[in-house]
């Protein structure tokens, strides 16, 4: 009986094991399937953009099968190889909606250093897959000369190459702790600096950084009197790179750029910009161990950065043609089409203009249509399509005219004619459309509508007659007694009193909603918890999508348009010491205004430099802001 019960155990397991391996088969068959089915091999090469002389960086080659062999790497002027080729296997599988996929890649590693600068083109690497040579990716390494540190006494200049490749900020100060104005500083330049009026020029704010730059605080931007501006839309994530400027090598990104368009002759003057930067500076312990293992305590300082004031000269134009348009720019076309040819009495017609360009193109005077006499004219349709450009607003300006002829006969519809400024040729150029002539038949009149006749100046020829008489009414005729009257009856009387006081009751009413609307710092104050609570749902649903710099950039200005709106703080004088008096002169306690101000500063902090710690705080942030401003909402109301 036992021998009998360990033989069905035996069989039992025996095809546990064969259900197993089927079941491993159909898993890894498919994906094996899937990766063979799935295409070319792809071949990359990938390294920094730029780096400094003597600065190591690593030099990458991926492939993504592992069925390669001869690969063979190209010339590297101007680089030592210090390490390399080092081979890497990796392997992949996944499982979507019951799909596997798996993916292996073979990398190939070189670590380089940078002999001399210049830009440095290496060409494609080779590699033999599936009996087939593969080419990767050329690259261009821009090698930038050392930073200049310091002259020593003989008169020498020593430098020295940075050491930490790509790195997103180098923490560099002076021997003081001091960050000084080459340490960190915002350059405002100007793409020209002599222009006519309306001619559009461009306007960039760089940051040029050694130090751990973590944000900025009470930004005040001019006001650009003079200037039509507009702000040219920027990544929200920083975009660093780096660059040698005046003997170092900086860390830089473009903060802010402006397009402008003077409206002013003479020498204008665009004023400094104010930046209250916020910095990050390691200071080492007094522990050695803390110092070694953990490099010390990071403080925060602030530094208050001012752009150098940027003046341009502004040429007048030259004599005004009669017919000009106000345009600035360059490469503009004007053509046009016509709906119809052909058609009747009362029927539409439209001319399409189509105007395109570079330059002023929101600032400029439309091109019109002149209709013949007996045409009635509707106000035209206007579409923009523009992008904005370093010389200006580039795209299309459509305008569709409609109009209606009331009489039959050819008419021609005359060439449309536009007058602009070249700011390539320096001269004033009249562009024209094409003209069109129509045939306006006559149209049928109303059945109901008698007409009559007329030759009266050979244009008239219907005019209609039925909407002026009409038929006499045939039938009986009610009649009334003389006293049965309601007029002058007290239930008469009565209900022109009740009417009277709805009116002015209805009146009153209007009058205060008019007054309370019209004072626009109320109406603020009074929105400002229901557009901050809005703003606060926008930041929670942007929470639970994962993206958290756009989470903190809406939470934050739900923060800062609560106290702006609530406060009744204009933009331009919106900080946090102005915040901070305000809530108090407005009773609310010191605990409640500083979990604002400290709210305000982890949120910057993280949205500027996200990090794990940071991500798990997402959802306390966002319930201490509920929290705060309920606080705030109570106190000051």
């Amino acid at each position: 009986m036992k021998l009998e019960q360990k033989e069905v155990v035996k069989y039992v397991n025996s095809n546990i094991r064969s259900y197993f391996l089927l079941i491993l088969l159909c898993l890894f068959v498919p994906g094996i399937y899937a990766h063979s089915a799935g295409g070319e091999v792809t071949f990359r090469a990938s390294a920094p953009d730029v780096v400094v002389v003597g600065e190591q960086f690593r030099l990458s080659y991926v492939v993504d099968t592992q069925d390669v062999r001869n690969f063979q790497a190209p010339a590297m002027p101007g680089f030592s190889i210090l390490m390399g080729p080092s081979q890497s296997r990796s392997s992949n599988m996944s499982m979507i909606n019951g799909k596997v996929s798996r993916s292996s890649t073979i990398t190939y590693t070189y670590i380089l250093k940078g002999n001399r600068k210049g830009t440095f083109k290496l060409d494609p690497a080779t590699i033999e897959s599936g009996g087939q040579n593969i080419e990767s990716n050329s690259l261009a390494i821009k090698v930038l000369p050392p930073d200049v540190t310091n002259t020593s006494k003989n008169g020498t200049t020593q430098s020295n190459a940075s050491s930490s490749a790509g790195s997103a900020q180098q923490n560099t100060v002076n021997s003081g702790g001091q960050v000084s104005n080459k340490d960190l500083f915002i350059q405002a330049s100007v793409s020209r600096k002599q222009m006519v009026e309306q001619e559009a020029f461009l306007l960039t704010y760089k940051i040029y950084s050694t130090v751990d730059l973590r944000t900025f605080d009470n930004v005040k931007m001019p006001d650009f009197k003079g200037f039509h501006s507009q702000e040219v839309p920027t990544n929200q994530t920083p975009n660093w790179s780096r660059e040698h400027y005046n003997g170092r090598n900086y860390n830089t990104m473009t903060y802010r750029q402006f397009v402008l368009f003077p409206q002013e002759t003479g020498k204008l003057t665009i004023a400094p910009a104010r930046f209250d930067a916020v910095i990050a500076q390691q200071i080492a312990s007094s522990d050695p161990f803390d110092s070694f293992f953990n490099g010390g305590r990071v403080v925060s300082k602030k530094k208050t950065l001012y752009t150098p004031k940027i003046t341009v000269n502004v040429k007048n134009l030259p004599t005004r043609p009669a017919d000009y348009s106000g345009a600035v720019g360059q490469h503009f076309a004007l053509s046009s089409s016509i709906s119809t040819e052909s058609l009747k009495t009362n029927e539409a017609v439209t001319v399409t203009l189509k105007l395109s360009g570079t330059g002023n193109m929101k600032l400029m005077t439309n091109p019109e249509i002149k209709f013949p006499e007996d045409f009635e004219t509707y106000d035209p349709q206007i579409k923009d399509n523009f992008s904005l450009t370093v010389n200006g607003l580039k795209g299309t300006r459509t305008i569709d005219c409609l109009a209606i002829p009331r009489y039959a006969g050819d008419f021609t519809i005359p060439a449309v004619s536009f007058t602009y400024f070249d700011t390539q040729s320096n001269r004033y150029q009249t562009i024209t459309s094409e003209p069109y002539t129509i045939h306006v038949k006559k149209g049928k009149g109303s059945a109901s509508a008698p007409v009559m006749g007329s030759d009266f100046s050979g244009k008239e020829d219907l005019k209609v007659l039925g909407q002026d008489i009409r038929f006499i009414h045939r039938g009986e005729v009610s009649q009334q007694e003389e006293n049965d009257i309601w007029y002058g009856t007290m239930s008469y009387w009565s209900t022109y009193a009740i009417l009277l006081c709805l009116l002015i009751v209805t009146l009153f009413v209007y009058q205060q909603r008019i007054s309370e609307r019209a004072d626009t710092n109320k109406m603020r104050t009074k929105r400002a918890n229901k557009i901050a609570i809005k703003r606060l749902k926008n930041a929670g649903k942007l929470r639970t999508s994962d993206k958290k710099e756009a989470f903190y950039d809406e939470l934050l200005s739900g923060l800062w348009g609560y106290t702006s709106d609530k406060l009744n703080i204009p933009l331009s004088e919106l900080n946090k010491d102005n915040v901070s008096g305000k809530l108090s002169s407005v009773h609310v306690n010191e605990q409640t205004i500083q979990r604002f101000l400290n709210l305000l500063s982890e949120c910057e902090f993280a949205r500027f430099a996200p990090s794990a710690a940071g991500e798990n705080r997402v959802d306390a942030l966002y319930s201490e802001a509920l929290d705060v401003i309920g606080a705030m909402e109570n106190a000051i109301k």
